[in-house]
């Protein structure tokens, strides 16, 4: 049975990630700091579950990062486990460099000491897979994509976090031999996720007939994947990608922000009208855009898609459809979230 050490598994795509890889046999060890965004609710499903280790710590402690990989003898290490809100970081950048970099240096000293002890088959099979953002690459205009190949030009101190922990992960290929594999990932949406971001945080506020703030003109471009499609990408990296390399993975589904917002009023005025019949659409208000705010994301997937064979599967309008379905059967889970850490009136509307 393969085993994988998996950060950040208690996270939204981390989340998503371990219940779908224990479900296909592998034993997971998970460390998982639990943040304010990491919530142990998504795991249960696994509770009492033998190939699932839960352990709450920090990737940048050393000590107990050594200690799991000696004692569970991983076959991957797959890091999911960074600061990821915008406009978080931009209130408090050095939560974001302190995890997203110094973290992510500990991480690989350890691992790279771990793979140090490995012999024969288990050395030359054993991958590190460092999953990241496109964000990493700044903006685009009304045409191109990102490439594996374009200049990282990050705007945030989130992305410029996540860039620095990119070129950590690469330096550590490059001088140490260590068996590393990238990927950049578009937005992701679906079940289990913080009600920050754009989807959630609409679903949740329509949901109640409260306004629905929208940065700027609302016409900033998103390409959205599907959370399951990036973990079936991620999977597919981890199995079949070339070590060293760098894989974009895309959803296929460029979208403005207003169309998404849009999408999820018209899903909810179906399945749970207001009293009156009020559209939902009429919720939404313009604010003032934020910071440095990146107008349009596209990733070219070309290259998982022809070295791997990996595409999405799931089309914006079958995914959209499947997340509120999942947030109206939830609530819950999205109940316990919001009552403990979480405040709506604290709008950081990110897509």
């Amino acid at each position: 049975m393969p085993v994988w050490l998996v950060t950040g598994g208690a996270g939204f795509i981390g989340g998503n990630f371990v219940l779908e890889a224990v479900a296909a046999g592998v034993r997971i060890v998970n460390l998982d700091v639990l943040t304010y965004a990491g919530n142990l609710d998504t795991l249960s499903p696994l509770a009492g579950h033998p190939d699932h280790v839960f352990v709450q710590g920090d990737i940048g402690d050393a000590g107990l990062v050594a200690g799991l990989l000696a004692g569970h003898r991983p076959d991957a290490v797959i890091n999911f486990a960074a600061e990821s809100h915008v406009d978080r970081s931009i209130d408090g950048p050095a939560a974001f460099v302190q995890t997203n970099v110094v973290g992510t240096l500990a991480l690989l000293e350890a691992v790279r000491d771990y793979w140090k002890t490995l012999e024969g088959d288990a050395k030359d099979a054993f991958r590190f897979l460092h999953v990241s953002t496109d964000e990493v690459y700044g903006t685009l205009g009304d045409t191109g994509k990102f490439l594996e190949t374009t200049p990282y030009a990050p705007n945030s101190p989130y992305s410029a976090s996540k860039a620095a922990s990119d070129h950590l992960v690469r330096a550590f290929h490059h001088t140490y031999g260590l068996p590393v594999v990238t990927t950049n990932c578009s937005n992701n949406y679906g079940p289990y996720q913080f009600p920050e971001k754009l989807i959630p945080l609409v679903i949740a506020k329509a949901l109640a007939g409260e306004s629905l703030p929208i940065y700027g003109d609302g016409k900033n471009v998103r390409d959205w994947l599907y959370v399951g499609d990036h973990c079936s990408a991620i999977r597919a990296v981890l199995e079949r990608g070339r070590v060293g390399e760098t894989y974009n993975v895309g959803g296929d589904a460029e979208r403005q922000n207003i169309e998404v917002v849009r999408a999820i009023c018209a899903l909810l005025d179906a399945e749970r009208p207001l009293a009156g019949g009020r559209a939902r659409e009429g919720l939404i208000t313009y604010v003032t855009d934020r910071p440095g705010h990146d107008r349009r994301y596209a990733i070219d997937a070309a290259k998982i898609q022809g070295e791997l064979g990996w595409a999405p599967s799931v089309g914006f309008e079958e995914g959209i459809a499947r997340t509120v379905r999942w947030y109206l059967e939830n609530q819950p889970w999205v109940q316990r979230v919001l009552d403990g850490s979480y405040r709506l009136e604290r709008i950081g509307v990110e897509a």
